[in-house]
């Protein structure tokens, strides 16, 4: 019996701006800057990672931001949606702040276990806050917004595609997955006990025009293994479906495979261990520049290349 996926690792999207994107998701969202690396298959530009304060597997977005890449777009192959989880309570402090901050959001909604408010970032990457009772992670105590009201995580994504019979059937019968709920045109699916961070959507929109991967518009989503060998006998169950896999690839932080599902979307699974804190304390992740040890020969070069970044100062906790 294979081990079945524990639920979102991360999601990487991409960005413009870098300043502009660390002042958006530490500022605003107050999420932590928990690495500041490079993007090691073209490390002429950053990679960013925002989590809680551990960087816990289920709470990390992650960047990639391309100063000068064109404007993507939102349609089918694509994961469109990125939903955080909030506790219920905490809807209305999240429509004063993204008012405070000019942030247009759209009206609350109902949607299967929570209310919904929708917004975008400076780049049009579609973002969701989900207020709703059962969240158990606690809040970062110690970033812009205060513990109480903070994101606690990823609540669930959603996979746009033309037809989903084939993307659940991957779910289901291969990664673990189970159908929980149907709203219209969009099908959720849940893993384990289900729950934020364990739970996907899937949007069936057969004729919509297919989306274009660059600026404002998630690369990959990744789902999490607790071990490098789970992960090799995922590798090999994938493979046998007759999809390109590629081998492991070491992320420092992670190890991961990558392959895409029937619908065209770009899936990785990574490994939880070993974490954030492997090249850095816990107490200063995401303050210095990090890179592999194959990257750190060109350390001084690749500072000259990469502009400079900070942590907002100019965004208070409001209260």
């Amino acid at each position: 019996m294979k081990e079945e996926i524990s639920g979102i690792h991360h999601v990487t999207a991409i960005a413009t701006d870098p300043q502009l994107n660390v002042n958006f998701y530490a500022g605003v969202l107050g999420l932590r800057l928990v690495k500041k690396t490079v993007n090691f298959d073209d490390p002429g530009t950053y990679h960013f990672y925002y989590g809680d304060e551990l960087g816990t597997p289920g709470t990390i977005l992650t960047f990639f931001p391309w100063r000068g890449i064109r404007r993507g777009r939102q349609g089918t192959g694509q994961a469109t949606v990125t939903s955080f989880s909030i506790p219920e309570a905490s809807l209305g402090y999240w429509i004063e702040r993204l008012t405070k901050y000019g942030i247009d959001y759209d009206k609350p909604i109902r949607r299967f276990d929570g209310q919904v408010l929708a917004f975008r970032d400076g780049d049009g990457l579609m973002l969701e806050l989900v207020a709703h009772a059962g969240e158990q992670r606690d809040g970062w105590e110690q970033g812009s917004v205060p513990g109480e009201h903070a994101i606690r995580g990823f609540h669930s994504i959603t996979l746009c595609v033309d037809g989903f019979e084939k993307t659940a059937k991957l779910l289901t019968e291969t990664m673990g997955f189970r159908q929980t709920g149907e709203e219209g045109n969009l099908f959720r699916y849940a893993v384990g006990d289900g729950g934020a961070g364990r739970q996907v959507d899937i949007r069936c929109a057969p004729g919509f025009w297919q989306g274009v991967v660059a600026g404002g518009t998630v690369h990959h989503v990744a789902w999490r293994t607790p071990s490098d060998e789970t992960q090799l006998a995922w590798r090999a169950w994938i493979a046998a479906l007759g999809l390109n896999v590629t081998p492991v690839m070491d992320r420092e932080y992670f190890h991961s495979i990558y392959f895409r599902e029937p619908g065209g979307i770009l899936f990785e699974i990574a490994t939880d261990p070993p974490g954030f804190a492997v090249d850095e304390p816990l107490e200063t992740l995401g303050t210095s520049l990090k890179l592999p040890p194959w990257l750190e020969g060109s350390r001084a070069e690749l500072e000259r290349t990469l502009t400079p970044v900070h942590l907002p100062e100019a965004m208070p906790t409001a209260k």
